[in-house]
């Protein structure tokens, strides 16, 4: 039975560096993610003043709750959508001049709804080229506070930066939210938050979400990053189609705080065995998937672990409400669609859905378009184990997130029944 050693969250390590560089002292994150993503983000905090120590097992980042020490900084966020989204949120707690530049498909992923917010609470912050998107530049003076309204139903990153931002503000900050997405994420932020010494109170008011961050700063702390929940999905994914296979993934259980772990219900009602308990989950197959419905708004990092295995259930498979996909690393949607297209499948899209019907007709040698994505690459190496012969335009892109996906991903498939 192949017990699976997942790395750390990309999602809480990003926001445990943002914490631990706006905290008051220093702060130990243990097992943090060591990809191209969060090697971005450390590097930034590098280029704002930071000090940021690293041993193979831990990270120690010095806290400045005035904002970076730098007073001038050019930080490059390579492809990473939290280094991009967050890094200018914290220099503008800051006094100084620091100007982001991204990749050019982080250039392409959108930012207005965060930018309009910042300047909204007074933030100097002028974007070079296309408004809303990378280059964009920060001339901090601190942030005072108050009251903003904001737009999350694009990436709930956006709520989370200024969430992130509230105890760093001089007067706290009363966030309105008028649509809002991917809510586990949210509530990954506000639990960080309370472990870094920062109660947030959710309120709602006219069918809106308000969120009230108190000034005061943050704590330092040591910290644990837990095992990533998305990047699990690929691993209990792949004991679901496979009949008797089964997968653990330890450090992942009861309690997690990753809304993502809710991918497991997904394949619970689609047939396969599932057992959280509290220090891993286990995922067995049982040699036959149903069709289903379901809605993914809240776990759509997983639309596409769920769209590569659908062709082999024996009904239809429909995921609803999945429009925010279509702006990620790629248009998920369409990248997914045109895939199981080249394995065979039958595939119908709209705005916000995907539905795929059961049959593969590809018997071998697919090659799969990642579109610089690593999620896709994941994905349809799931698919992989049902359609032989599968190969990728860009099998190197996982390392965005998980570097060593392919080995890790090989060493399980030898420890399935063939």
């Amino acid at each position: 039975m192949p017990v699976v050693d997942i790395p750390g969250s990309k999602s809480i390590t990003a926001r445990a560096l943002f914490l631990a560089a706006a905290a008051d002292g220093v702060t130990t994150l243990r097992r943090p993610l060591r990809s191209d993503d969060t090697e971005g983000f450390a590097e930034g905090l590098t280029a704002l003043g930071h000090r940021v120590g690293r041993t193979p097992d831990a990270w120690q980042v010095d806290g400045c709750p005035q904002g970076p020490p730098a007073r001038e900084a050019d930080v490059y966020c390579r492809d990473g959508a939290t280094t991009a989204r967050f890094l200018p949120t914290l220099a503008a707690a800051g006094r100084g001049t620091y100007r982001f530049d991204a990749s050019p498909q982080m250039r392409r992923r959108p930012l207005l709804p965060l930018t309009r917010a910042l300047r909204d609470l007074g933030v100097d912050l002028r974007h070079e080229g296309a408004e809303g998107h990378h280059p964009l530049t920060v001339r901090a003076a601190g942030v005072e506070g108050g009251e903003v309204v904001l737009d999350a139903g694009q990436s709930s990153q956006y709520l989370t930066a200024l969430l992130l931002l509230g105890p760093l503000t001089r007067k706290g900050l009363r966030i309105r939210v008028t649509d809002l997405v991917s809510v586990p994420y949210v509530e990954i932020t506000i639990a960080m938050m309370r472990a870094f010494g920062v109660e947030v109170v959710r309120e709602t008011a006219q069918g809106e979400d308000v969120f009230a961050v108190p000034p005061g700063g943050y704590r330092a702390t040591t910290y644990a990053v837990e095992p990533d929940a998305s990047t699990a999905s690929y691993f209990f994914a792949a004991a679901a189609v496979t009949p008797g296979g089964e997968v653990t993934v330890p450090g992942l259980g009861e309690g997690a705080l990753q809304g993502d772990l809710g991918f497991v219900d997904v394949l619970r009602r689609m047939g396969a065995e599932v057992s959280v308990r509290p220090h891993g989950t286990t995922v067995r197959g049982t040699g036959s998937l149903r069709g289903l419905t379901v809605n993914m708004r809240d776990i759509s990092d997983t639309m596409p672990t769920l769209a590569a295995i659908a062709p082999f259930a024996s009904g239809p498979v429909r995921i609803e409400d999945v429009a925010n996909t279509r702006v990620k690393e790629c248009d998920r949607l369409d990248a997914c669609a045109e895939n199981l297209r080249r394995l065979g499948a039958g595939v119908r899209t709209g705005p916000d859905w995907i539905e795929i019907h059961p049959g593969a007709s590809a018997t071998a040698g697919a090659e799969i378009k990642s579109y610089g994505d690593h999620r896709i690459v994941m994905s349809f190496a799931v698919a992989g184990l049902r359609v032989p012969g599968i190969s990728f335009d860009d099998p190197g892109c996982v390392r965005k997130t998980f570097p060593g996906f392919h080995e890790a991903f090989a060493a399980v498939r030898a420890g399935l029944p063939r």
